[in-house]
């Protein structure tokens, strides 16, 4: 897109690529070898492959490699493994140079939303499985890297993550989570749990507040440098103050115990049936959840469902998301705000709240 900077691999290039084997339906390294590893060879990209053995594996190998000898990582997996790789990145002493270092995401899992979204961004035709591959791979062939968005994710238990797709609680959690039993079915596994979950609608009771997008203390955002602090009112601490290697802090967000800031809008319905906070395009392969989302727009597409939406009305949202046309139904239930933070406090610790795809306690939780 116009605006956006971009980098370029070296060639000849040496890749790292970490791949689960067991991710989706089982296909990852077969997959790799027959359609990736060819064209890879052709684009001058030599490869290291390292399989992951065991959950947490690729984060311990990413935040204690020397990564010099490398020019990329490339993830064949779903989104949970980048999110291993993100955390293990960000864990290191050195994060904010290993940050720089370009990452790959090639789909091999049976939710692929990043690789669906950066399909999308690329301007390529909605696809799917075996074809989405091949243009994600032909993108990394090309070597062109730009930046990407990472949310900062914050529990009040005192855990901190590092986010590239989103956060949910409710009905789009459930489904996520619940459907991991069906693994073996790829993509179709969404569907299934999608029709298991309304029929058991479930509501949930908490608060939720944000940010808005445009709230920036009455002014609208100046275009920001990348890494200029994000002022909020609050004095941006002297640069060198915070110990090197410390993680950046979360500028526009006060302690989880605290009231939220007076400029921060609190929904006053207090029922849901889900909350999603996205930044990428697509929730998976097939769902077109925020079609004005981008890489790197420094904005958090915040959706929720408030109770009392009918079963009926819910799948045709759900099935009008597939075209990325849910919102042109202008359903009441169901609003979306661009915030740059939020903060949801559950009621009571029940569903499951989940971020980038992976399973989380309930609890309040900010970003």
């Amino acid at each position: 897109p116009p605006g956006d900077s971009y980098g370029v691999l070296p060639r000849p290039c040496h890749a790292l690529v970490l791949l689960n084997p067991q991710s989706g339906s089982g296909r990852a390294l077969d997959d790799f070898q027959a359609v990736v590893q060819p064209m890879l060879a052709e684009a001058d990209i030599a490869t290291t492959v390292f399989v992951t053995e065991r959950p947490h594996h690729a984060h311990e190998k990413v935040r204690d490699e020397d990564l010099s000898q490398w020019d990329t990582l490339v993830v064949v997996s779903g989104d949970g493994l980048l999110f291993e790789v993100v955390n293990g990145l960000m864990e290191r002493p050195d994060w904010k140079e290993a940050m720089k270092k370009p990452l790959c995401i090639l789909p091999g899992g049976s939710g692929n939303a990043l690789a669906a979204s950066i399909n999308y961004y690329a301007g390529y035709d909605h696809v799917a499985k075996k074809k989405l591959l091949t243009n994600c791979t032909f993108i990394l062939c090309k070597g062109l890297y730009t930046q990407m968005d990472l949310v900062s994710l914050s529990t009040a238990s005192g855990k901190r993550f590092f986010s590239f797709l989103g956060f949910g609680w409710g009905f789009i959690s459930d489904v996520d989570i619940d459907s991991e039993k069906y693994r073996w079915l790829g993509s179709a596994r969404f569907t299934l749990g999608t029709l298991q979950c309304l029929a058991k609608l479930r509501v949930y009771q908490g608060r939720l507040s944000y940010l808005p997008m445009a709230a920036e203390q009455g002014s609208s955002p100046a275009p920001r440098e990348p890494h200029a602090p994000v002022t909020n009112g609050h004095i941006p601490q002297p640069a060198g103050t915070e110990a090197p290697g410390s993680p950046p802090p979360d500028s526009l967000l006060v302690p989880l115990g605290q009231p939220v800031p007076a400029h921060w809008t609190v929904v006053p319905e207090e029922e849901f049936v889900l909350v999603y906070a996205i930044y990428q395009s697509h929730l998976g392969t097939n769902l077109l959840m925020a079609p004005t989302a981008r890489l790197h727009d420094g904005c958090i597409h915040l959706f929720y469902m408030k109770a009392g939406i009918s079963r009926v009305t819910l799948l045709k949202l759900f099935l009008a998301m597939s075209r990325g046309t849910h919102l042109d139904l202008n359903c009441p239930h169901l609003c979306y705000v661009p915030v740059r933070a939020f903060r949801l406090e559950p009621r009571v610790a029940a569903g499951i709240m989940t971020v980038d795809g992976e399973a989380l306690a309930c609890e309040p939780v900010q970003g």
